[in-house]
Formats: structure tokens, sequence, C-alpha cells
């Protein structure tokens, strides 16, 4: 079982920035990946940004080179930092996480945050 603390949302003009974090607690052997969704009002969730457990990162084409998402290992948070945020920005943000509960378990389980708002005015 996890349990994931969201932080850093906002309000923010376009151009500026805002850093997300997300802390992972519970009982579990180990956090396989861990990323960042959002929905925005009347849209699908979408994938923002996820990194794997060897440093490999995804982002979607609408925010490369804008965000950048990282991890510690050690503490089991995940940030995603986000510059030159645009209106299109606007939605609610979700940190998930793929768990293994177990050494010996095959299974993965994924989790979700409560989400944190982020507004980007124009």
């Amino acid at each position: 079982q996890v349990q994931l603390v969201e932080s850093g949302g906002g309000l923010v003009q376009a151009g500026g920035s805002l850093r997300l974090s997300c802390a992972a607690s519970g009982t579990y052997f180990r956090i396989n990946s861990m990323g960042w969704y959002r929905q925005a009002l009347g849209e699908q969730r979408e994938l923002v940004a996820l990194i794997g457990m060897g440093g490999t990162t995804n982002y979607a084409d609408s925010v490369k080179g804008r965000f950048t998402i990282s991890r510690d290992s050690a503490k089991d948070t995940v940030s995603l930092q986000m510059n030159s945020l645009k209106p299109e920005d606007t939605g609610v943000y979700y940190c998930n996480v793929q768990a293994q509960a177990q050494w010996r378990s095959l299974s993965r389980s994924n989790y979700w945050g409560q989400g944190t708002q982020v507004t980007v005015s124009s």
C-alpha cells in the first residue's frame, strides 16, 4: 500500500515557473517508476512526464524542453520542474507511482495522488 502526498501547485502567469513534488510512503518493497499526469476541464487525463528506475524519462511532446522530471530514490520522491508555463498547461496534476509490494512479487500496482491544481493565466 502506497500513499502519495503532492505539493507545489498554484497560480502563475504565462512564462512563469512552478515546481511540483510528490512523496511516497507506506508498505512496499520498491518504487519502479514515478510520474505526473494532468487533466484539464472536460479533457482526458494525459501523461506529462515519467521516470523509471534507471533514470529513463519520457515527456509529452507539448512539454519537452520546458518541463524536467527528477527522482530522489533515497526519499521516494519525484519532482516536476515546470518552466515557461503556458495557459494550456492549466489542469489538475496527479502524481502516479508504480510499486512492487514485495521482493518476490511479480505484480506491480499503480497508485495515484489526490491531485494538485495548476493554473496559468495569460
